[in-house]
């Protein structure tokens, strides 16, 4: 996988902070926000954004 960086933090990502990226925003985004910067954007919690990406695994989505 290439090395993609938060456009808000600059913190670098994982399969996950892309994933929900896509989920959250745009399915063919190419620049992303990590889960953190993410969650102050739509104002949820860290926990929240965790148990959602957890449901989206258990559903088998493909984007992460």
């Amino acid at each position: 996988m290439d090395e993609f960086y938060c456009i808000s933090c600059e913190k670098e990502l994982t399969r996950d902070d892309i994933g929900f990226h896509r989920k959250m925003v745009n399915r063919g985004a190419e620049e992303f926000m990590c889960i953190d910067c993410l969650c102050e954007y739509f104002g949820l919690t860290r926990e929240k954004a965790d148990e959602m990406i957890k449901k989206f695994k258990e559903m088998g989505c493909s984007l992460f």
